[in-house]
């Protein structure tokens, strides 16, 4: 079947500043090979078990731009690493994964299922993490974008106001309200256009289906539907046919589409919608605690994110299932805040303190949106993970724009420019093709705002039910470092969150390639301008890089 024809009727869709520096503390951080990579990109169809593995590859073996895991397994042969604590911010996650059961952290200091607060951390039987998106078990989380919830809020403060009527007091908040519902009002019209659109497509479908069916019966082909005069013909069931698949193919991949644009119209957009009921708090009142539960997993029908993004950085290694996380020595620690939808700035750093809270080292967070009500909650939890020696991992998004200019949240660089911390490591998203296709279209980029890219095109992970699937996004990429950071952490204690930081990035191998630019039509920039490093992340590199800096070798 020609997947390729097919999807180009449907849609795509995809999951959904800092500087770097030569010493910190005590400890210099070397900046690593200065030398790029000149191999030429890798020819030939890749195998599907070559392609599940790709992020794992080493460039200078397979000529493919992974992370060189094997060499990295290789180098710490020997040496004996200690148990990291990741916290992973993301949607329900199943713990009762095949390949994920055996690294799940539990609370030995909460009796399950008896409805007190034995650890007195204020989170009643949180057992296995905690759940601030409340609800019923096994339940989902639908959710308004932030853009809806914004507007909704001023339109009832400034809905038909001229700037003549508004306060001097009030004009930055009106230019924010002008702002916001310009954007809503071109998000919900694309929305329904394209919805339109795919049904359109799908009413063509299937009349041309029955008709040819009615002519020439169940298993027609192109050839006879030639043979109808001109006006009876269908050229979009023609392609389809030619493409070697079926109408009933084409129509199932439409129902993607317009399942996707019907949910932003019931959903991201209803402005009446009211997902937070469930909860029973103010999520605009960081002092409304406490409030969710302990429902870590969600729904395992309708929420495959966070399980995904888990298996990544720790899914189990050499058990023979499914497939290898990056990191040994790690248990996961599950914290649900990210919804359906646009998540809340008070889950996000009331999650961020429960992680740290009780004992992670590493916190991976594979979400953004464009607008943060409340950003500074979140910037004092980024400091408390600081104080905390806590990595934050963030991925950069999926919107395929330069986040030294686009508003992109959460971030450490509140003006784009100077961080607020340094514990905070943005990852972009790149492919498994070292030549001009190497950033991965959706991906957002920055010289002074995304730290590294990562795998994040075609990745093979968990999801629920003891499934797996390959996913793409920033999403992606963000647990992949996230893994290396864990395994630095465990066999190289004595560095610091920032260290491992600028190890990271420091250690990457250095890209000397013009590539596209996201969504730049075909424009080619230098690779060293879409991130601070310049460089593609290196498990073996950033090991070998780690050792150095603590035993001087």
């Amino acid at each position: 079947m020609n997947k390729k024809l097919i999807l180009g009727l449907s849609v795509a869709v995809a999951l959904s500043a800092c500087s770097t520096t030569k010493s910190i503390h005590s400890k210099a951080i070397p900046e690593g090979d200065a030398t790029a990579v000149t191999i030429p990109a890798k020819v030939g169809k890749m195998s599907e078990e070559e392609v599940r593995a790709w992020p794992h590859a080493d460039i200078y073996a397979d000529s493919i731009p992974g992370m060189s895991l094997k060499k990295a397994y290789d180098f710490l042969q020997g040496k004996k690493g200690t148990t990291i604590i990741v916290g992973v911010i993301d949607s329900g996650i199943d713990r009762e994964h095949e390949d994920l059961k055996d690294v799940i952290w539990v609370n030995s200091d909460e009796i399950a299922g008896n409805g007190i607060d034995d650890d007195k951390n204020g989170y009643v039987d949180d057992v296995y993490g905690w759940n601030f998106l409340g609800g019923d078990k096994g339940e989902s989380a639908p959710e308004q974008l932030e853009v809806t919830r914004l507007y909704k809020k001023l339109s009832a403060k400034y809905g038909g106001k001229s700037e003549s009527d508004i306060a001097d007091a009030d004009k930055e908040e009106f230019a924010l309200y002008k702002k916001v519902k310009k954007d809503f009002e071109k998000r919900v019209s694309e929305a329904n256009k394209n919805y339109e659109y795919y049904k359109g497509l799908e009413t063509m479908l299937i009349d041309a289906d029955n008709a040819a069916k009615a002519k020439f019966g169940e298993n027609y082909t192109a050839t006879q539907i030639k043979t109808l005069p001109t006006e009876e013909q269908s050229p979009l069931l023609i392609r389809v046919l030619e493409s070697g698949a079926s109408a009933q193919d084409a129509i199932d991949q439409l129902k993607g589409g317009l399942d996707y644009y019907g949910d932003q119209i019931k959903v991201s957009y209803n402005l009446d919608l009211d997902g937070r009921a469930k909860v029973g708090d103010n999520p605009y009142d960081i002092n409304d605690v406490p409030y969710g539960n302990g429902y870590t997993i969600g729904s395992k029908d309708d929420e495959m994110h966070g399980t995904h993004v888990a298996g990544i950085a720790l899914a189990s290694r050499n058990n023979g299932k499914g497939m290898n996380g990056v990191a040994q020595n790690v248990k996961l620690l599950t914290v649900r805040a990210v919804p359906d939808g646009d998540e809340y700035d008070k889950d996000v750093a009331l999650a961020i303190r429960y992680a740290v809270d009780n004992g992670a080292k590493v916190i991976n967070m594979s979400f953004g949106k464009s607008y943060s009500p409340n950003p500074e909650w979140v910037h004092e939890a980024f400091k408390y993970a600081a104080s905390k020696d806590v990595l934050l991992v963030h991925a950069a998004g999926n919107d395929g724009k330069d986040i030294d200019k686009s508003d992109n949240f959460p971030t450490d660089a509140p003006d784009k420019v100077n961080e607020i911390v340094d514990n905070v490591i943005t990852v972009g998203a790149m492919t498994r093709n070292y030549n001009e296709d190497l950033v991965a279209s959706f991906s957002n980029y920055g010289k002074k705002n995304v730290d590294i890219f990562a795998p994040g095109l075609e990745i093979y992970s968990t999801i629920p039910k003891n499934e797996y699937k390959s996913i793409q996004g920033t999403s992606m990429a963000a647990p992949e470092v996230a893994g290396v950071a864990a395994l630095i952490r465990s066999y190289y204690p004595e560095l610091s969150a920032s260290q491992v930081k600028h190890i990271i990035m420091n250690s990457g191998i250095k890209v000397n390639l013009d590539v596209k630019l996201p969504k730049g039509n075909g424009k080619k920039v230098p690779f060293s301008d879409l991130s601070v490093s310049g460089r593609v992340l290196n498990a073996y590199n950033a090991l070998k890089m780690a050792d150095q800096v603590v035993n001087g070798k």
